[in-house]
């Protein structure tokens, strides 16, 4: 193996780890975190930790306070609306062409997956295990609009954001109790990709969305 890949290497696993904890709410916003405690968290070298400083801080997602250290970002209002209107500019595009180009298949694929998933959540008392499911399906729709532009920019700027978004919801309204409204919302959305109407879709995404952000503004 090449050694001098793995710096690179070791930068990326950094990364990833630390979005992870992020993400499994291990490291929660506003906190106060070191280098060496992210060390711990990562199981990762301290010059790594080090080298992704600065990138998390450039994506927002840290920020180094004087005499106090690094702080998790603050899950606030102005980064509600930012993410949110962000999240907006992106996927109305991403879904505009998704609808004229994905397959009958994948469409398919889709609609089959929330109908089963709506279906159980109407036939059963919620459950961690079902609500985690849920919220995969819901995470997992939203970026098969992204993938299916193949753009390797586009996918990078709307993965920082996504976390973002997805740090907001685990603050702000989990999708806990939530599953059958949600997953009607985005049959919607469904139904108005099957109609093949870009227009129709761009809308339907857009109340999508809208509505996500006035359920965060208002806790």
């Amino acid at each position: 193996m090449d050694d001098s890949s793995e710096p690179a290497t070791l930068r990326e696993k950094a990364y990833a780890s630390f979005t992870r904890h992020l993400l499994a709410r291990d490291l929660r916003p506003g906190q106060f975190v070191s280098q060496r405690e992210l060390v711990a968290f990562t199981g990762l070298p301290l010059g790594a930790i080090r080298e992704i400083v600065p990138r998390l801080e450039a994506e927002g997602l840290l920020m180094t306070i004087p005499q106090r250290g690094m702080q998790i970002a603050h899950i606030d209002i102005s980064l509600i609306r930012e993410a949110f209107q962000f999240r907006l500019f992106m996927e109305r595009e991403a879904v505009a062409l998704f609808t004229v180009n994905a397959s009958d298949a994948e469409l398919a694929r889709l609609r089959h997956e929330h109908e089963d998933m709506l279906a159980q959540a109407l036939s059963q008392a919620p459950t961690p295990e079902m609500e985690t499911r849920a919220q995969n399906i819901d995470w997992a729709m939203h970026d098969t609009f992204i993938d299916a532009l193949g753009n390797e920019i586009i996918a990078k700027a709307y993965l920082i954001n996504s976390v973002k978004i997805r740090l907001i919801h685990q603050e702000r309204f989990r999708i806990d109790g939530r599953v059958v409204p949600v997953m009607q919302e985005h049959l919607t959305v469904i139904e108005a990709l099957e109609s093949r109407d870009p227009q129709k879709a761009v809308e339907a995404i857009s109340r999508h969305i809208d509505n996500a952000r006035r359920l965060a503004l208002q806790i």
